[in-house]
């Protein structure tokens, strides 16, 4: 059923609210993707706190354009939509992160990342995968965590070698 005018310009106005206020905006390719996994997926989204929208190349094309993105680089081919995170400016990486995850459990033929927007800036796939493979806040969290303990656990490490070889 074709849309009316009004309600195209409504989903250019959602689009282009989203690419002006998320932290980041994956354009997600998606082909052969059947309503089970494309329910699983959106749960899963919805649980993470990210919107997903399916729309016309012509109006994400029209929302980008209103925002003054250079998008003629990126091919945005096929079926489309929009990934995008709204709730947490903390975790920029979150909505990659989770459409990256998906497309691995789908297979990239199925859910494939064509690019994005990543903090105000409109970048290709590449730029856009290589996003989706850093990690979470948490983990980095962690990851930072352990690198500062290494150097005092190995010093603890050594004086209990040290001590042990002296009451021996």
């Amino acid at each position: 059923m074709a849309k009316t005018k009004k309600e195209k310009e409504e989903i250019v106005t959602k689009l282009e609210n989203a690419f002006k206020n998320a932290a980041s905006s994956v354009f997600v390719h998606f082909t052969k993707v059947t309503v089970a996994e494309e329910s699983s997926m959106r749960r899963k989204f919805r649980d993470e706190g990210l919107k997903y929208i399916v729309a016309k190349k012509t109006l994400i094309r029209r929302a980008l354009d209103k925002l003054g993105h250079a998008h003629k680089d990126v091919p945005l081919l096929g079926e489309l939509a929009v990934a995008y995170d709204i709730g947490s400016k903390e975790d920029a990486t979150s909505a990659a992160r989770n459409v990256w995850n998906f497309a691995k459990q789908l297979g990239g033929e199925k859910l494939s990342i064509l690019g994005g927007i990543f903090e105000g800036r409109f970048v290709g796939a590449d730029e856009m995968k290589e996003i989706a493979t850093i990690p979470s806040i948490p983990v980095l969290r962690g990851m930072f965590l352990n690198v500062i303990n290494s150097p005092i656990s190995g010093l603890a490490v050594a004086l209990k070698a040290i001590a042990d070889k002296k009451s021996a």
